[in-house]
């Protein structure tokens, strides 16, 4: 991930101690430092507050900070696939952007998955479903997503008449991606910034850090 010189120096440095396992969590305090500080987690008190737990893995923050990146991913996609497929935007910037169901020749509901895209032109239907997980797991939830929607994706075609496909738009809440990734994306209507969505992803993962930490 290459991406720092979009970063504040103070985002880019926390960043790079999450990725290092380095930041003052309390996992860190008891068992690096050695301090006789519990290291369960201060918002749950049910896992170790490790790095991985707070950025992916903490029910609370699951409440609310993670569907909050979630959806700013979201929202970026969703936007340029409607400037894409010429439906019209109430919002000039993808960040003010709020995903709703659009009903036309090409239907883009915001649902589950996140976002389909059924094309009757082509006679196609696009299933996008995007996750921010913990990075060592981006490769493995791509392949959860494939499975996930497999008999929905023959559901579809069924039904539609169509040919369709899942598109897992994976990242790793520090920015990780697989090799796969750019491919995924490029398959999705639109101009999607590779460097754009990691940098989303980050500065939520840099806002919930915070929010935790300090």
């Amino acid at each position: 991930m290459a991406i720092e010189g979009d970063l504040k120096a103070e985002t880019g440095s926390e960043i790079v101690a999450a990725q290092d396992q380095t930041l003052q969590t309390k996992y860190y305090a008891t068992k690096i430092l050695k301090t006789k500080t519990d290291s369960k987690c201060r918002l749950c008190q049910q896992f170790d507050e490790t790095i991985d737990h707070i950025i992916s893995a903490c029910p609370i923050l699951a409440k609310e900070q993670y569907i909050r990146r979630h959806d700013r991913v979201c929202a970026q996609l969703h936007f340029n696939i409607c400037k894409e497929t010429g439906v019209q935007l109430d919002k000039k910037r993808w960040y003010e952007h709020v995903p709703k169901s659009v009903q036309t020749d090409r239907t883009i509901p915001n649902n589950k998955p996140d976002i389909i895209i059924h094309d009757n032109e082509k006679g196609t239907c696009m299933l996008i479903d995007i996750a921010i997980s913990g990075g060592r797991n981006v490769i493995k939830k791509e392949a959860e997503k494939i499975l996930k929607y497999k008999n929905f994706t023959i559901e579809i075609q069924r039904m539609w008449n169509v040919k369709a496909k899942v598109i897992p738009v994976i990242i790793g809440a520090t920015g990780t991606i697989s090799k796969p990734f750019r491919k995924y994306v490029s398959n999705i209507p639109g101009n999607h910034g590779v460097k754009e969505l990691q940098k989303i992803t980050i500065l939520g993962t840099a806002h919930i850090l915070k929010k935790v930490l300090m």
